[in-house]
């Protein structure tokens, strides 16, 4: 099934093509939604604070698939969830200590 082709939009569809179901669009998802909850992309002019607790949240989705998968993946899928994985729990506590620093001085 992974290997499929895209799915070509509809004659009246405007939207691009879906990408193939693959493990590495699977990480990819999870991770453009952690970086999301974190504030670091953005789709509008407005920023928004960050969502710790869902971006906690996420990234411990991404650790229990690392759990789950172990020997089952081959070397540049656990690549790409670890090294996702590792990104995300360091700019996790980043953006934590921004916060926690923002706080402090408003109080």
């Amino acid at each position: 099934m992974s290997d499929e082709a895209p799915n070509p939009p509809a004659p009246d569809d405007s939207r691009p093509p879906m990408p193939p179901a693959s493990f590495n669009f699977i990480v990819l998802s999870l991770r453009t939604q952690a970086e999301m909850q974190l504030g670091l992309m953005r789709f509008s002019e407005e920023e928004q604070p960050p969502d710790l607790p869902l971006a906690r949240h996420t990234i411990d989705l991404m650790a229990v698939l690392l759990e789950k998968t172990k020997g089952n993946l081959a070397l540049d899928e656990h690549r790409m969830l670890e090294n996702s994985l590792t990104e995300l729990r360091f700019r996790f506590v980043q953006v934590s200590d921004d916060v926690a620093k923002a706080a402090a001085q408003k109080a």
